[in-house]
């Protein structure tokens, strides 16, 4: 046998053994091999981005520092009452689970795990009270795994946005 087959017989060893493990264990351990899922806790008025394109930020004006992808807008209710309509939009979305909920900060943490591998992507959503009864909404959405997300991250966030707005439409 020549080298490049020898290789080749390796590489092809290696790989399917990634795959049974994976298909054995399932996705949520085969991915921990990477870290938790769970990304944890970001400050949004100190956030920093990531150089890479995977992950996706929404926030009210004047909210964040850093770059903004999707500007979020004021609705007609306080940000206790919006936390609660928003559980009805995570409720309506497939493979999410609440990784933290701070009561105190009106912040929630949850992991959204992709249809057919299961990658993990932590989701950061804050809720902001405004003058006169008024909130607003900052979420930060990024991948565990990979360089890039093909736009996932800010499709949720968008998504879920809408999803907020058909309960509670905004007031500007």
């Amino acid at each position: 046998m020549n080298m490049w087959a020898i290789i080749g017989a390796g590489l092809a060893t290696i790989i399917a053994l990634i795959v049974a493990t994976f298909l054995v264990a399932g996705a949520e351990p085969f991915w921990r091999l990477f870290g938790e899922p769970d990304l944890g806790p970001v400050s949004f008025e100190q956030l920093e981005r990531r150089a890479t394109p995977n992950d996706s930020l929404a926030c009210p004006p004047d909210f964040c520092k850093a770059r903004v992808d999707v500007m979020t807008r004021l609705y007609p209710v306080a940000a206790h009452e919006l936390r609660l309509v928003f559980a009805k939009v995570i409720a309506s979305e497939p493979r999410v689970s609440l990784a933290e909920a701070n009561d105190a900060a009106l912040t929630d943490r949850y992991i959204q795990r992709s249809v057919h591998l299961g990658f993990p992507d932590t989701i950061v959503v804050r809720f902001l009270d405004r003058a006169d009864g008024r909130s607003s909404i900052a979420l930060y959405s990024r991948s565990q795994v990979g360089k890039g997300d093909f736009g996932v991250n800010r499709t949720r966030i968008e998504r879920w946005l809408r999803k907020l707005a058909e309960d509670v439409p905004p007031v500007d």
